[in-house]
């Protein structure tokens, strides 16, 4: 099994890149009318090497997910598909194809929002990010502004629906 030790973040550092996870999901609805989900990837050094919002209705492309969008931009600016080191903020729980690029990608951390009773892949589900029988696991803190980013996504579908916000 890979495995780097990291420092645990600070809440407060956690909350700042989750702020900015926030605004990212909010260019997805705003620009693109696109489910309002934004990732960030930060270097082993803390700065910010991928970004990237919900894509797939845009680009016709079911893969597009933030965190992919993220992933992608990341191994461009390092010139490597693996992302060892690295820690991905997202505002909402991955699902079992993120979590699975994650883990081949050998993320070191995630740090989600709001948590997805549906199709989490990372506790509430499935747990893909921390099954023993990978080579790599991803360190895990969800919740991070889950009052926020679950609220943001709640208003998004009740909006389509028609259904003033909650």
């Amino acid at each position: 099994m890979s495995s780097m030790p990291i420092a645990p973040p600070s809440p407060d550092t956690e909350r700042a890149w989750m702020q900015h996870a926030l605004a990212l999901a909010e260019r997805a609805m705003r620009e693109d009318d696109e489910i309002p989900v934004g990732a960030l990837v930060l270097g082993p050094d803390g700065a910010v090497i991928g970004e990237g919002w919900n894509r797939n209705i845009a680009e016709h492309d079911p893969s597009a997910h933030a965190e992919i969008v993220g992933m992608r931009a990341a191994g461009r600016a390092l010139g490597n598909h693996r992302l060892v080191g690295c820690t991905l903020v997202v505002t909402l729980e991955p699902c079992a194809m993120c979590a699975m690029a994650m883990v081949h990608a050998r993320i070191a951390r995630v740090v989600f929002g709001a948590h997805d009773p549906k199709t989490g892949a990372a506790g509430s589900v499935f747990d893909v990010l921390g099954d023993p029988r990978h080579n790599h696991r991803v360190v895990v803190s969800g919740g991070v502004l889950a009052d926020v980013a679950g609220p943001m996504l709640t208003n998004y579908f009740r909006r389509k629906r028609g259904l003033p916000p909650r």
